[in-house]
């Protein structure tokens, strides 16, 4: 199970990161607290904070595309305004 240092860890990353990027976090709390959860229990679980919103496969070579930040965030905040979980969202 995630401990709450964790998600606050997280969170406190997940800031930092839409920050240097333009982006913002997703201002629905409910929302972003159910991801952050996601990320940390994938976290503690896995060892690696895999999206909570994409299957991983098992074989960790391939797993490491779905790691937030995932290989397809950038595209998908650009074409749809935020990325598949709903963690980052343009400022645009």
């Amino acid at each position: 199970m995630a401990d709450d240092t964790t998600e606050t860890e997280l969170l406190k990353w997940a800031r930092r990161y839409a920050k240097k990027h333009g982006w913002v976090l997703n201002t629905d709390e409910k929302q972003l607290a159910t991801v952050i959860r996601g990320l940390a229990r994938n976290k503690t679980r896995f060892g690696r904070q895999y999206c909570p919103c994409r299957l991983r496969s098992g074989d960790e070579e391939k797993d490491r595309a779905i790691e937030c930040p995932c290989v397809y965030h950038k595209d998908e905040i650009a074409n749809d305004g935020s990325c598949h979980c709903k963690l980052f969202f343009s400022t645009h």
